[in-house]
């Protein structure tokens, strides 16, 4: 369940990213300097910020690291 829940997030983030909506706007100027288009850019990155926080401590293929750290040779091999 926790993995479609994944999924849904960053395809919704996927699809937000698309904002046509403010492409030819400038106002409404939030907090009475920024325009909108950028503001929602800036909310969209912290946004995708924590959605790839929570794909790492979640969704990491731990799995992986184990199999390469037990595949790496413990002594190093002295070169020529």
């Amino acid at each position: 369940m926790k993995s479609w829940l994944l999924i849904l997030a960053v395809v919704s983030l996927y699809v937000l990213h698309q904002d046509f909506w403010f492409w030819d706007k400038a106002r409404p100027l939030v907090f009475g300097f920024i325009p909108i288009g950028l503001f929602y850019h800036a909310v969209y990155s912290i946004s995708v910020t924590g959605l790839m926080i929570v794909l790492v401590r979640c969704a990491w293929p731990s799995s992986l690291e184990h199999q390469v750290e037990q595949s790496v040779p413990t002594s190093k091999e002295e070169g020529p």
